[in-house]
C-alpha cells in the first residue's frame, strides 16, 4: 500500500512565464459564535480511518487511486419529502446504487435502523427520526494524477483537480475525494474550504482555502462577477469562427438528475465560446469510416453506414472532427457549458449526459428551446431508466476517432459478489467515466491583482502529426464580446 505524493509546479502564463506568487491579500474577519444546531450530526462518523487505505495502481495496470474496501455508517435526519412513507420505500427510491432485496435483508439483519433502533422495512418515517445503516463500503476508483498545486500562501491553496475525482465525499465517494485526499496528505486535522465547485468529471483550477475569512472573500467576488474564470472545451465537428456569444436561458428540469437544458422559461445565461483550433480525422480513420453521401436537393451531407443506407437520423456522424475551444461563462449556471454547446449543436465529444443520443434522440437536443422534440418528461424518464448496465452513451463513443476497445470498459456490474458482504461488485470504470473534456483553464481578478493559468490538458493539444496551438492568449477578446452589457468582467 502507498500513498501518492503531490509535486508543486510553478505557476505559468500563456507564454511560459511565472506568475506572481502573491495573491490579493485576504482580510480575515471575525465572526460571531454560532449557536449549536441540535440537529447536527457529528462530522466523524463511525468507520472514519486513519491512515486512509489507499492503494495506488502503477501506470501500466491503469494508474488508479483505490480504497481497500471498509465498515462505515452512514447517518441522516429524516427529510421532508420522506414523511409518512415506508423505510424499504424510501431506499429503493433515493439509494439506487444497491438492489431493493439487499436493502430489505439489510433492514432484517439490523444493518439499517432508525433511532439506532431495528426496524422492519415497513416502519413508517416520521419528522426528527434518525435513520443509519452500517455497510461495508466499496469506492469506486479514480485516477492516481496527484493534485498539482499552482499556488500556496497562509491563507489560500490554488490545485488543479484530476477529472473524475469529486471534490466532496458524496454518493459512493468519501476518501477518493480532492478533500479527503490532500487530507492525507496534510494530516488528519487538515480541514479545507473549497472557494468554487468543479463537476466530478471536470479537471482543472480550484481554490482551497485554510480558513473561512479567505473562503468568504474569495466566495463573494466570485458570486460578485468580479473574478473572471476560463475554460477549455473539445466538441465534436468543427465550430463557427469568431466569437460565438450563447444567451440561452437555462432550466433546472431535474434537480434529483441534476439535469438542465435551454428553456424559454429558464434563468438568463451567457457564455461567449471561440475556436482556437479544428482537427479533422486522420485520413488512416477517416479511410475506414463510414462515408458521405449528399441527400438529393439539399446540400445536406449524411453518413453513410456499412449496409449503404443514409444516417440522416444520425447527424452527428455528418460532423467529422472535433473542435477546441475557448469558453467565458458570464453567468454561472449548472452545466452552463455542456447545456449551452448541446444547443449549439456541438456537444463535448464525450459528455455522457448532454451528448447522450439514448436520452436526447437522434439531434441530441440541437436548438430544441420550446422541447418540441424532446419533452422535460420524456429526458428525464430516459436518463432515469439509465443504469449501470447501460454504458453511456456518448457521441464520441460512436465517433470512428474512439478505439472501441474504450466502449467496452465502461464501469458496470460485474457480476460478481463481495466475499465479506455479498455486494454486487462493479468492474473498473472506463476512460470515459472518468474524464469529460472541459477543463477550468484559467481565474484572474478583473481589476488585474492576480492570474492563475493551468496548461492545456492532453486531450486539447494537436494529435499526433497535426500542428495546433499549445497555449491561449489574453481574455481581452473574449471579454470584449460581451462587456457593454456585463461591465463588471472587463
Amino acid at each position: 500500500m502507498t500513498l501518492d505524493t503531490t509535486p508543486a509546479p510553478v505557476a505559468l502564463g500563456e507564454n511560459g512565464e511565472p506568475l506572481p506568487t502573491t495573491t490579493a491579500r485576504i482580510t480575515k474577519k471575525r465572526k460571531p459564535k454560532q449557536k449549536q444546531d441540535k440537529n447536527a450530526i457529528d462530522a466523524d462518523q463511525e468507520g472514519q480511518l486513519w491512515p486512509i487505505p489507499y492503494i495506488i495502481d502503477p501506470p501500466s495496470e491503469g494508474g488508479l487511486r483505490r480504497v481497500a474496501p471498509y465498515h462505515y455508517t452512514y447517518k441522516t435526519w429524516v427529510k421532508q419529502r420522506w414523511r409518512g412513507r415506508e423505510l424499504l420505500e424510501v431506499f429503493e427510491s433515493e439509494f439506487r446504487d444497491r438492489p431493493l432485496e439487499y436493502y430489505r435483508q439489510a433492514m432484517l439483519a439490523g444493518a439499517v435502523r432508525v433511532n439506532n433502533k431495528q426496524v422492519p422495512p415497513n416502519h413508517v418515517l416520521t419528522n426528527g427520526e434518525l435513520v443509519s445503516h452500517t455497510i461495508h463500503r466499496h469506492e469506486p476508483p479514480v485516477t492516481a494524477d496527484p493534485i498539482a498545486v499552482l499556488h500556496e500562501d497562509e491563507d489560500m491553496i490554488v490545485i488543479v483537480k484530476p477529472s473524475g475525482v469529486p471534490v466532496h465525499p458524496a454518493g459512493r465517494y468519501n476518501y477518493n475525494s480532492v478533500i479527503e485526499i490532500m487530507r492525507a496528505e496534510r494530516g488528519r486535522g487538515w480541514t479545507a474550504y473549497p472557494c468554487n465547485r468543479l463537476d466530478r468529471l471536470t479537471s482543472g483550477i480550484m481554490f482551497i482555502a485554510k480558513n473561512p475569512g479567505a473562503a468568504e472573500v474569495l466566495s463573494a467576488q466570485i458570486a460578485a462577477r468580479t473574478v473572471r474564470k476560463e475554460y477549455i472545451a473539445r466538441v465534436i465537428g468543427e465550430f463557427p469562427d469568431g466569437e460565438v456569444v450563447c444567451d440561452q436561458p437555462i432550466l433546472q428540469i431535474s434537480p434529483k438528475l441534476g439535469l438542465n437544458r435551454v428553456r424559454a422559461n429558464g434563468k438568463h445565461a451567457l457564455t461567449v465560446f471561440k475556436k482556437i483550433a479544428y482537427y479533422p480525422p486522420s485520413s488512416s480513420l477517416s479511410s475506414s469510416s463510414p462515408s458521405p453521401s449528399e441527400s438529393p436537393g439539399t446540400g445536406e451531407t449524411h453518413a453513410t453506414n456499412s449496409n449503404g443506407e443514409n444516417n440522416k437520423e444520425r447527424p452527428w456522424t455528418g460532423a467529422k472532427g472535433y473542435s477546441i475551444l475557448r469558453c467565458l461563462p458570464v453567468t454561472g449556471r449548472t452545466h452552463q457549458l455542456r447545456v449551452h454547446l448541446q444547443h449549439l449543436g456541438h456537444p463535448i465529444q464525450n459528455d455522457p449526459i448532454y451528448a447522450n443520443q439514448k436520452v436526447w434522440g437522434a439531434r441530441l437536443g440541437r436548438d430544441d428551446a420550446a422541447a418540441s422534440e424532446n419533452t422535460d418528461e420524456d429526458i428525464i424518464s430516459r436518463l432515469d431508466r439509465m443504469g449501470k448496465q447501460e454504458v453511456a452513451d456518448a457521441v464520441a463513443y460512436h465517433d470512428e476517432m474512439v478505439d472501441e476497445y474504450y466502449k467496452k470498459k465502461a464501469e458496470k456490474m460485474s457480476g460478481e459478489l463481495c466475499d465479506v458482504c455479498d455486494t454486487p461488485l462493479y468492474t473498473d470504470p472506463g476512460e470515459q467515466e472518468l474524464s469529460l473534456w472541459l477543463h477550468s483553464l484559467r481565474y484572474e481578478d478583473a481589476g488585474g491583482q492576480w492570474r492563475y493559468v493551468s496548461p492545456l490538458p492532453q486531450w486539447a493539444l494537436p494529435p499526433l502529426g497535426m500542428a495546433g496551438p499549445t497555449t491561449v492568449g489574453g481574455m481581452e477578446e473574449l471579454v470584449e464580446a460581451v462587456k457593454d452589457e456585463n461591465p463588471e468582467i472587463a
